[in-house]
C-alpha cells in the first residue's frame, strides 16, 4: 500500500493521531496473556474463571504414574491368546496330564475376568489376579488357576 493511503499519514498533525488524549496508544500497558489475574482482571477471573487461584486437593510425593494400572482379559477370550491351527488340537489332545498352559504375564495381562464361557478342556491359567467367577469357570471346564507374583 503506498505511504500516502496510510492511516498514519492522514493523522500527521495531530497531537493524538487517533488513540485519545487521555489513555494513549502504548504497547502493551494491561500485560500480555492472562496477566493480572490477581490485580486489574480480579473481577473476570472470579466470575468467569472460578477456582483457577489457590490450592486444590493433595501433594502427592513420588507419585508413580499408573502403579495401579491393571490389564484384563475375560474368560472368553483366554483362548484368542493361542494361534488357531493350535488351538484346536490343543483342545482335541487336551487331557488331565497333557493340557496346555497359558502364562498371561507373557500377554502383559494381570487379572482374568469372569465374562462368557470356557470350551470344556483342561488348562492352566497363571495370572496375578483372578476373580472368583472366573476361577469357578476355569475350574467347571477342568482347568487349574496358578497366581504369581
Amino acid at each position: 500500500m503506498p505511504t500516502a493511503h496510510s492511516h498514519s499519514r492522514k493523522k500527521r498533525g495531530h497531537v493524538s493521531a487517533g488513540h485519545g488524549r487521555v489513555g494513549k496508544h502504548r504497547k502493551h500497558s494491561s500485560g500480555r496473556g492472562k496477566a493480572g489475574g490477581f490485580h486489574h482482571m480480579r473481577i473476570n477471573f472470579d466470575k468467569y474463571h472460578p477456582g483457577v487461584f489457590g490450592k486444590n486437593g493433595m501433594r502427592h510425593f513420588h507419585q508413580r504414574a499408573g502403579e495401579d494400572f491393571c490389564k484384563t482379559i475375560n474368560v472368553d477370550r483366554i483362548w484368542a491368546l493361542i494361534p488357531e491351527d493350535q488351538r484346536a488340537e490343543l483342545i482335541k489332545n487336551s487331557t488331565a496330564e497333557n493340557c496346555p498352559v497359558i502364562d498371561l504375564n507373557r500377554w502383559g495381562i494381570t487379572k482374568v475376568l469372569g465374562r462368557g464361557q470356557l470350551p470344556a478342556c483342561p488348562i492352566i491359567i497363571k495370572a496375578r489376579f483372578v476373580t472368583a467367577e472366573a476361577e469357578q469357570k476355569i475350574k467347571a471346564a477342568g482347568g487349574v488357576v496358578v497366581l504369581k507374583a
